[in-house]
């Protein structure tokens, strides 16, 4: 990995602090063009996101930020204002192709790859098509069939989700010997050793298959499971009883509507709070023949007429 100070376009006080792969900034590899920051679709929610095409458009990556409050970084003689922490990885071309290549399946016909992946907000979508890695793998996602020496494509849904079980499948395998808590005791790793062996078949599963997931519909991450053969796990809040779901909220557990609290033992033996010196003068008054404060409103009696 390589840390990289990157230069804004907008001033020459902007940079980026960067980590990236070697292979990502390698000008060796090709000299067609150099390293380049590009807003894609992202093919999870359609929003954009931000990728880098290596040197000739070799690969691609993804750019992900880490960012806390009141942080910058010191480059040189300056200070950054931005403390972002940008970093890359490899990402597989297919999944940001795939979207466009399934936009057009309603429509049932072979088409050019440059017919499909076009985008008016997002131009820069057609650089997709310059990485080898993603065009020769359009097969594991469609039909492909060649006429007048062009390779024509039409969106295969079958031979998706299995190329996409193969992934799981070898994140699974990752997952296994990198030695990575999943399922259940994930959530307590951090502070307790989890043994691997707890984790069953499904825990990697369902673990591998969020993390796909992540590049891809939620239709099509709902299909996925079923392909699976992964049943839905129900969310707590629609099977946990109404104490369960207070217990979940980030808010803090109030009382409700129960007042038996103050007839309790505990609340009977708490001792009196101390008096002010005005309370205390004012217990020492001779209250003899005065009316309590309860008399003044009290019902009044009424008198029977003679």
């Amino acid at each position: 990995m390589t840390t990289k100070k990157k230069r804004s376009v907008h001033t020459d006080n902007d940079s980026w602090v960067v980590i990236a792969p070697d292979s990502a900034l390698d000008t060796s590899r090709s000299e067609d063009s150099d390293p380049s920051f590009i807003k894609l679709k992202n093919p999870a929610t359609g929003s954009s996101s931000l990728y880098l095409f290596s040197c000739g458009d070799i690969s691609v990556y993804e750019v992900k930020a880490f960012s806390e409050d009141f942080r910058s970084w010191f480059i040189g003689q300056t200070v950054q204002r931005d403390g972002r922490l940008l970093y890359v990885t490899s990402i597989d071309p297919l999944f940001l192709l795939l979207p466009y290549i399934s936009s057009v399946a309603n429509e049932g016909k072979f088409q050019l790859v440059k017919q499909m992946v076009m985008d008016e907000d997002y131009p820069g979508c057609t650089r997709l098509l310059q990485c080898k890695q993603g065009v020769d793998s359009l097969h594991h996602v469609t039909d492909e069939k060649e006429g007048g020496g062009q390779k024509f494509h039409r969106y295969n849904h079958e031979k998706t989700l299995e190329w996409l079980k193969k992934k799981v499948q070898r994140t699974v395998s990752t997952l296994k010997k990198s030695n990575i808590s999943v399922g259940g005791g994930v959530k307590s790793s951090t502070y307790v050793r989890v043994k691997q062996e707890d984790a069953t078949e499904e825990d990697y599963l369902r673990y591998a298959h969020g993390l796909i997931s992540e590049y891809i519909s939620e239709d099509l991450s709902k299909d996925l499971l079923k392909y699976l053969q992964l049943p839905e796990i129900s969310s707590p809040k629609e099977t946990e009883p109404p104490s369960k779901k207070r217990k979940l909220s980030d808010k803090p557990i109030e009382a409700g509507e129960d007042y038996t609290k103050f007839n309790s033992g505990d609340f009977a033996r708490k001792p009196p709070k101390k008096m002010t010196a005005a309370q205390k003068s004012l217990a020492k008054v001779d209250k003899t023949g005065m009316k309590s404060m309860a008399a003044f409103f009290s019902p009044k009696v009424k008198q029977e007429k003679n």
